[in-house]
């Protein structure tokens, strides 16, 4: 009999070592992701979405099929790709990612065709990844540098632009000075170098439509680079020295091409 339950005890210890570590993330006040960075665990988040674009930030990754799963076929996922000045304002250049799914720490927005509704991400057996959620460009005509972050905790919205949802039919990034409740875990947010004064314009491109530059231009051709816009930005350069541009989308030869 002593036997057996030694035995039984060794089973149970393994079965407990055996299962997977679970976390729930906040959503509203943050999670400290610190302490459970690089653990591979079953992670389950409760999201709000509304009807129309939203964005959204993760400390995992999220495939494609999951993402389906989880929202249905009627969404699209973009990131930020570039910035330019296009005479009024800025220009917000986001591209189609829909395919890539949702990397670990990386900020998007993503448009949700279903009704307004909160949703259970359950993601299972994924690594928790404690980086820094935020990508930035310059814009090449003014030097205006333009941040798009996530917020890992309830954030004052002092300074900064959001999207409203009586905006989000648009992706409409606006000033959100007098918004009392702030950015709540998850979402994102634009920052700019200058304060939150300048009008900011959204474009979306397709996942196809920015190339590189080295399937466009040989490299002893010299070219006129534009922005998006068609503004000239350069003129008779090499592919070499559009590469050391400012990263972001330009137009070259009359093909969008993509400085990483």
């Amino acid at each position: 009999m002593k036997k057996f339950y030694i035995m039984a005890a060794f089973a149970l210890s393994c079965l407990a070592g055996n299962a997977q570590e679970k976390l729930t993330l906040s959503t509203y006040n943050g999670t400290n992701i610190t302490k459970y960075a690089n653990k591979t665990m079953d992670v389950t988040v409760y999201r709000y979405f509304f009807n129309g674009w939203n964005t959204i930030s993760l400390p995992f990754d999220l495939s494609e099929d999951k993402i389906t799963e989880i929202l249905g076929t009627d969404y699209r996922l973009e990131k930020l790709a570039g910035v330019e000045n296009d005479g009024s304002g800025l220009k917000l250049n986001f591209q189609d990612c829909k395919e890539e799914g949702i990397k670990a720490n990386t900020p998007y927005i993503l448009y949700y065709g279903g009704a307004s509704t909160n949703k259970r991400i359950l993601a299972e057996d994924v690594m928790i990844e404690d980086e820094n959620a935020s990508i930035s460009y310059t814009a090449a005509q003014t030097g205006e540098t333009v941040t798009f972050a996530a917020a890992n905790k309830k954030t004052s919205s002092k300074g900064l632009y959001g999207i409203l949802a009586k905006d989000n039919s648009e992706a409409s990034f606006v000033n959100v000075d007098n918004i009392e409740s702030g950015f709540l875990a998850t979402r994102c947010y634009i920052q700019l170098s200058s304060g939150n004064t300048t009008e900011l314009v959204i474009n979306h491109i397709k996942a196809g439509d920015a190339t590189n530059i080295n399937s466009v231009v040989n490299n002893s051709e010299k070219v006129n680079v534009y922005t998006v816009s068609g503004n000239l930005i350069a003129t008779d350069i090499t592919a070499e020295k559009i590469n050391s541009l400012a990263k972001g989308i330009y137009v070259v030869k009359g093909k969008k091409i993509i400085v990483k």
